[in-house]
Protein backbone atom coordinates (compact mmCIF):
# COMPACT_ATOMS: atom_id res chain seq x y z
CA UNK A 1 0.00 0.00 0.00
CA UNK A 2 1.32 3.42 -0.91
CA UNK A 3 1.02 6.40 1.41
CA UNK A 4 -0.01 8.70 -1.39
CA UNK A 5 -3.31 8.25 -3.21
CA UNK A 6 -3.36 11.38 -5.38
CA UNK A 7 -7.08 11.73 -4.63
CA UNK A 8 -6.45 14.88 -2.61
CA UNK A 9 -4.52 16.61 -5.35
CA UNK A 10 -7.71 18.41 -6.35
CA UNK A 11 -7.97 20.08 -2.92
CA UNK A 12 -10.57 17.71 -1.50
CA UNK A 13 -10.40 15.12 1.26
CA UNK A 14 -12.28 11.92 1.88
CA UNK A 15 -14.51 11.58 4.94
CA UNK A 16 -15.20 8.67 7.25
CA UNK A 17 -18.18 6.69 5.90
CA UNK A 18 -17.76 8.33 2.49
CA UNK A 19 -18.04 11.65 0.77
CA UNK A 20 -15.50 14.27 -0.19
CA UNK A 21 -15.27 17.93 0.82
CA UNK A 22 -12.79 20.74 0.27
CA UNK A 23 -9.77 20.41 2.55
CA UNK A 24 -10.47 23.86 3.97
CA UNK A 25 -14.09 23.04 4.90
CA UNK A 26 -14.86 23.55 8.56
CA UNK A 27 -14.97 19.84 9.42
CA UNK A 28 -11.49 19.08 8.06
CA UNK A 29 -10.19 22.28 9.66
CA UNK A 30 -11.52 21.15 13.03
CA UNK A 31 -10.23 17.59 12.80
CA UNK A 32 -6.92 18.89 11.47
CA UNK A 33 -6.38 20.89 14.64
CA UNK A 34 -7.52 17.88 16.66
CA UNK A 35 -4.80 15.88 14.93
CA UNK A 36 -2.31 18.58 15.94
CA UNK A 37 -3.49 18.13 19.54
CA UNK A 38 -2.82 14.38 19.30
CA UNK A 39 0.71 15.16 18.12
CA UNK A 40 1.25 17.80 20.83
CA UNK A 41 0.23 15.29 23.51
CA UNK A 42 2.66 12.88 21.85
CA UNK A 43 5.49 15.35 22.41
CA UNK A 44 4.57 15.50 26.09
CA UNK A 45 4.38 11.70 26.25
CA UNK A 46 7.80 11.39 24.60
CA UNK A 47 9.23 13.30 27.56
CA UNK A 48 7.89 10.72 30.03
CA UNK A 49 8.69 7.06 30.58
CA UNK A 50 6.65 4.01 29.71
CA UNK A 51 4.79 2.80 32.78
CA UNK A 52 4.56 6.20 34.43
CA UNK A 53 1.05 7.28 35.34
CA UNK A 54 1.32 10.38 33.15
CA UNK A 55 2.52 8.29 30.17
CA UNK A 56 -0.47 5.98 30.36
CA UNK A 57 -2.88 8.89 30.75
CA UNK A 58 -1.47 10.69 27.72
CA UNK A 59 -1.85 7.55 25.59
CA UNK A 60 -5.49 7.36 26.68
CA UNK A 61 -6.09 11.03 25.83
CA UNK A 62 -4.46 10.66 22.42
CA UNK A 63 -6.74 7.72 21.67
CA UNK A 64 -9.78 9.64 22.85
CA UNK A 65 -8.86 12.47 20.50
CA UNK A 66 -9.09 9.93 17.67
CA UNK A 67 -12.76 9.56 18.65
CA UNK A 68 -13.14 13.34 18.43
CA UNK A 69 -11.46 13.29 15.03
CA UNK A 70 -13.70 10.49 13.78
CA UNK A 71 -16.84 12.40 14.70
CA UNK A 72 -15.48 15.51 13.01
CA UNK A 73 -14.44 13.53 9.91
CA UNK A 74 -17.98 12.31 9.34
CA UNK A 75 -20.36 14.23 7.11
CA UNK A 76 -23.58 15.25 8.85
CA UNK A 77 -25.63 12.91 6.64
CA UNK A 78 -23.56 9.95 7.90
CA UNK A 79 -23.70 10.73 11.63
CA UNK A 80 -26.19 7.92 12.16
CA UNK A 81 -23.32 5.50 11.42
CA UNK A 82 -21.22 6.68 14.38
CA UNK A 83 -20.64 4.43 17.40
CA UNK A 84 -20.60 5.90 20.91
CA UNK A 85 -17.13 6.00 22.41
CA UNK A 86 -15.52 4.70 19.20
CA UNK A 87 -16.40 7.27 16.57
CA UNK A 88 -18.68 9.57 18.61
CA UNK A 89 -17.81 11.46 21.79
CA UNK A 90 -20.10 10.64 24.70
CA UNK A 91 -21.19 12.47 27.83
CA UNK A 92 -19.35 9.76 29.78
CA UNK A 93 -16.09 10.66 28.06
CA UNK A 94 -16.54 14.28 29.14
CA UNK A 95 -17.50 13.32 32.69
CA UNK A 96 -14.52 10.95 32.98
CA UNK A 97 -12.12 13.87 32.55
CA UNK A 98 -13.43 15.73 35.58
CA UNK A 99 -12.10 13.35 38.27
CA UNK A 100 -8.75 13.37 36.44
CA UNK A 101 -8.68 17.17 36.68
CA UNK A 102 -9.60 16.97 40.37
CA UNK A 103 -6.95 14.32 41.09
CA UNK A 104 -4.21 16.26 39.30
CA UNK A 105 -5.21 19.46 41.10
CA UNK A 106 -4.62 17.74 44.45
CA UNK A 107 -0.97 17.13 43.48
CA UNK A 108 0.22 20.73 43.38
CA UNK A 109 -0.27 24.02 45.13
CA UNK A 110 -2.32 26.32 42.92
CA UNK A 111 -0.35 29.11 41.27
CA UNK A 112 -0.88 32.54 42.78
CA UNK A 113 -0.01 34.42 39.58
CA UNK A 114 -0.04 33.86 35.84
CA UNK A 115 1.87 30.75 34.85
CA UNK A 116 4.94 31.15 32.70
CA UNK A 117 5.20 27.88 30.75
CA UNK A 118 8.57 26.17 30.52
CA UNK A 119 9.44 24.95 34.00
CA UNK A 120 10.42 21.65 32.41
CA UNK A 121 9.94 19.87 29.09
CA UNK A 122 6.90 17.84 30.12
CA UNK A 123 4.97 20.79 31.52
CA UNK A 124 5.95 22.99 28.57
CA UNK A 125 4.75 20.32 26.11
CA UNK A 126 1.48 20.00 28.04
CA UNK A 127 0.99 23.76 27.88
CA UNK A 128 1.51 23.66 24.11
CA UNK A 129 -0.99 20.80 23.92
CA UNK A 130 -3.46 22.86 25.97
CA UNK A 131 -3.26 25.76 23.53
CA UNK A 132 -3.74 23.45 20.56
CA UNK A 133 -6.75 21.82 22.24
CA UNK A 134 -8.22 25.29 22.86
CA UNK A 135 -7.75 26.10 19.17
CA UNK A 136 -9.48 22.83 18.26
CA UNK A 137 -12.30 23.80 20.58
CA UNK A 138 -12.68 27.17 18.81
CA UNK A 139 -12.66 25.45 15.40
CA UNK A 140 -15.37 23.09 16.63
CA UNK A 141 -17.52 25.98 17.84
CA UNK A 142 -17.39 27.35 14.30
CA UNK A 143 -18.05 23.87 12.89
CA UNK A 144 -21.09 23.55 15.10
CA UNK A 145 -22.39 26.96 14.04
CA UNK A 146 -22.03 25.88 10.41
CA UNK A 147 -23.98 22.66 11.02
CA UNK A 148 -20.98 20.35 10.85
CA UNK A 149 -21.65 19.04 14.38
CA UNK A 150 -24.98 17.87 15.70
CA UNK A 151 -26.53 20.18 18.29
CA UNK A 152 -26.25 17.42 20.92
CA UNK A 153 -22.58 16.65 20.18
CA UNK A 154 -20.21 16.41 23.13
CA UNK A 155 -17.11 17.30 21.10
CA UNK A 156 -16.87 20.90 22.31
CA UNK A 157 -17.46 19.97 25.96
CA UNK A 158 -14.83 17.21 25.69
CA UNK A 159 -12.23 19.59 24.25
CA UNK A 160 -13.07 22.19 26.90
CA UNK A 161 -12.44 19.69 29.72
CA UNK A 162 -9.35 18.30 27.99
CA UNK A 163 -7.78 21.76 27.84
CA UNK A 164 -8.45 22.15 31.57
CA UNK A 165 -6.89 18.74 32.17
CA UNK A 166 -3.80 19.66 30.15
CA UNK A 167 -3.40 22.78 32.29
CA UNK A 168 -3.67 20.84 35.54
CA UNK A 169 -1.33 18.09 34.29
CA UNK A 170 1.24 20.74 33.36
CA UNK A 171 1.03 22.31 36.82
CA UNK A 172 1.33 18.86 38.44
CA UNK A 173 4.36 18.02 36.34
CA UNK A 174 6.12 21.30 37.03
CA UNK A 175 5.27 21.00 40.72
CA UNK A 176 6.89 17.57 40.80
CA UNK A 177 9.93 19.02 39.05
CA UNK A 178 10.20 21.91 41.51
CA UNK A 179 9.97 19.59 44.50
CA UNK A 180 12.72 17.35 43.12
CA UNK A 181 14.94 20.32 42.28
CA UNK A 182 14.55 21.93 45.72
CA UNK A 183 15.52 18.74 47.51
CA UNK A 184 19.03 18.88 46.05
Amino acid sequence: MKVYTRTGDDGTTGLLFGGRVPKDAQGPSAYGVTDEAVAALGVARAETEVGQEIFELLVRLQRELFVVGAELATAPENRHKLTDGVTRVTAGMVEALEPLIDAATERFDPPTEFVLPGENRVSAALDVARTVVRRAERECVTAGAEGWLESDSFVIAYLNRLADLCWTLARWQEGTFRAARHRD
